[in-house]
């Protein structure tokens, strides 16, 4: 019984998430979801997003989920963008319901590209769709390099990884390698990019990937 009334919550939620992707594709929104680990840099990577995208005149817009505070959504609303924190008050994920609640605070038509920064946690916001375009897994080098082989169904799912503090490669063990190789068995098509959020290194090729990702969405689109 309990399988059912799970299968019937995810179907509810597919169902909302097509109305989401169908509102973003109206506006000509590309929607990125990220996920991740607690500390993988996932707003840290949003604040370096956000900055690089405002020159190139893409504006962005971001929904955060956290389990309490608004402490990342504060962080981010420096950067005088439309930005709004979805509190689960202990769920350990989003779905599209609070998604497209949330939505109806920001003026759709002054957006580009909508980050949607998911609860961090690597397990439950893997079988939620949000009706985002691109789904984008951060992980870091201090996590260690077994990731991808002990979250396989997550890496599985996504079209994009970030491995974040490439920085720390030089204080302890860890293959770069490995966890691409295993990513890329688990999905051949999977993009892989290595940053470093606190000195940038590897951000422009970030924002290039969104920037070609939005840009073929759209034109297929049309």
């Amino acid at each position: 019984m309990q399988i059912q009334i799970y299968e019937n919550i995810l179907k509810s939620n597919d169902y909302l998430a097509e109305e989401n992707q169908a509102l973003f594709n109206r506006e000509s929104i590309f929607a990125v979801g990220i996920l991740g680990s607690p500390g993988a840099g996932k707003t840290t990577l949003l604040e370096r997003s956000v900055a690089e995208l405002e020159k190139i005149h893409l504006r962005p817009a971001v929904l955060v989920g956290d389990l309490a505070t608004s402490r990342d959504a504060e962080r981010l609303q420096q950067y005088d963008i439309q930005c709004a924190q979805i509190t689960t008050g202990g769920a350990c994920h989003l779905e599209a319901q609070q998604v497209n609640k949330a939505l109806k605070d920001f003026d759709l038509s002054q957006i580009d590209i909508l980050f949607i920064e998911n609860v961090g946690n690597l397990v439950c916001p893997t079988g939620f769709k949000l009706g985002e375009h691109l789904r984008t897994v951060v992980f870091s080098v201090p996590e260690g390099d077994e990731k991808v082989i002990k979250y396989p169904a997550t890496f599985q799912k996504a079209n994009c990884v970030v491995l974040n503090k490439i920085d720390y490669l030089e204080l302890q063990e860890f293959d770069i390698e490995k966890p691409k190789r295993e990513a890329q068995a688990l999905n051949p098509n999977i993009v892989w990019l290595n940053c470093s959020c606190r000195t940038g290194k590897g951000i422009d090729e970030w924002i290039n990937y969104l920037k070609i990702s939005k840009e073929k969405q759209f034109n297929e689109s049309n």
